[in-house]
């Protein structure tokens, strides 16, 4: 019986996994350089957890969703996305109790029941962060900064950040009320799911993506025109901010976020010409209720996340050239059996002080040692038969120029970094 990886999921394998690394080096930079502190929740949590933070209505909640009884009855969801394990974190080990704001990043895999598609799969792998315990306009602008700023470092230019406001627990309701009176008015027309959401989630009929859904809303009353005293002023200091900051963006009044925590800021980050099914790159906004949700203080919060498979993609489309592996700084060739044990000594040597070491396990002649070394573009030989052996020394190769010096075993290593520091000059 032959087995194959479970739909909607891949190997990471050697010679593609370099590119995640790479990406998610760069990640950590930009989160070092913004001051945020990684942190790791665990890839399963409480059912229920979700569904008070996400939302009941949302698509991850009622479609979505790899949930579960464990042995002990207890119900169980790999986690769909990372700010309710994040958030519950932050309540759970009394973080709202200390000095904030508290800034965190994470990254790691997230689970969705859905149709694999280009950037997107059932195990999928996500960034995201979480400026938590401040309602400033402010930190808003820092989370799309640090944003704009992890696709700057990743070589991506075709972004445009789109920016709107969802109101919040007293403009919401009445703007809700003339949506559900706009759309019942067109319900004939209206796809099934949007029928469905009509009295329970009506903003997300506004997030359609049918045409024919799509034409109706292009007349739905717009949320910006709803706005209470308290969102307005805060969208407009925002749109300040990023102006200050010379950070371009568009207000769009049609675009909603699918979880139900959003609260006033929504933003999408978008890369041009990926399609339809990957444009979105990132994605975020303020959830001002979280917290208090969850059952920790009444505190603000925002943040986005994105998918690494699709920050990969964009960066495919855009032709982003990812450093490759330059090979391996030495490959310690040995001849005969009787080097066998001082060839392992040497490698062992080498590696202790940082060299990318390599030797051959397949008990291959010196010719096939060669070849190996070869493929595996190394800089440097070392070969070591039973004469050297016996004079307590090393052949050391160049493969680049070809050069070759019999080196002392006990200098070898000062011997490779210099000739490592004259390649590198």
């Amino acid at each position: 019986m032959s087995f194959k990886a479970p739909r909607g999921t891949v190997d990471q394998l050697p010679g593609e996994v370099e590119k995640w690394q790479y990406v998610e080096d760069n990640i950590r930079a930009v989160c070092r350089a913004f001051n945020y502190g990684e942190v790791r929740t665990p890839i399963f949590e409480h059912t229920e957890l979700f569904r008070r933070g996400v939302g009941e209505t949302t698509d991850i909640v009622e479609k979505e969703m790899y949930s579960f009884r464990d042995r002990g009855d207890r119900d169980i969801t790999l986690r769909p996305e990372g700010t309710a394990g994040a958030v519950r974190a932050f309540v759970e080990h009394k973080y709202d109790k200390q000095p904030l704001p508290t800034k965190w990043y994470y990254m790691g895999p997230m689970f969705r029941y859905e149709r694999p598609q280009a950037g997107r799969m059932r195990q999928f792998h996500q960034f995201g962060i979480e400026l938590l315990g401040t309602k400033e306009p402010a930190a808003d602008a820092e989370v799309i900064a640090l944003a704009l700023e992890v696709g700057r470092a990743l070589g991506l230019t075709q972004l445009r950040t789109e920016i709107n406001s969802v109101g919040c627990h007293v403009c919401r309701p009445v703007y809700r009320e003339e949506l559900i009176a706009y759309y019942t008015k067109h319900k004939d027309a209206l796809c099934p799911d949007c029928l469905a959401r009509l009295h329970r989630n009506p903003l997300r009929l506004l997030d359609c993506k049918k045409e024919r859904c799509r034409a109706i809303s292009k007349d739905a009353p717009s949320i910006l025109d709803y706005l209470c005293d308290s969102c307005e002023p805060h969208f407009a200091a925002v749109q300040a901010q990023l102006k200050a900051m010379d950070i371009p963006f568009v207000v769009n009044d049609r675009m909603v976020r699918g979880l139900d925590y959003y609260t006033e800021t929504a933003f999408e980050i978008v890369g041009e010409g990926l399609g339809a099914q990957a444009s979105t790159i990132f994605a975020g906004g303020r959830y001002n209720n979280l917290v208090r949700e969850i059952g920790g203080d009444d505190l603000p919060g925002v943040g986005f996340a994105v998918g690494l498979e699709r920050l990969l993609l964009a960066m495919e489309k855009e032709g982003v050239q990812i450093p490759s592996a330059v090979g391996i700084d030495c490959y310690v060739v040995a001849i005969g059996k009787a080097t066998d044990d001082k060839a392992s000594a040497l490698v062992q040597t080498l590696r202790q002080n940082g060299f990318r070491t390599e030797r051959d396990y397949m008990a291959r002649k010196m010719k096939g040692q060669m070849k190996a070394a070869n493929r595996l573009n190394a800089r440097t030989v070392a070969i070591l038969g039973e004469d050297e052996l016996a004079r307590g020394t090393v052949q050391v190769k160049q493969l680049a120029s070809g050069g070759q010096e019999e080196v002392p075993v006990d200098n070898l290593v000062h011997y490779l970094q210099q000739c490592l520091e004259q390649e590198e000059q």
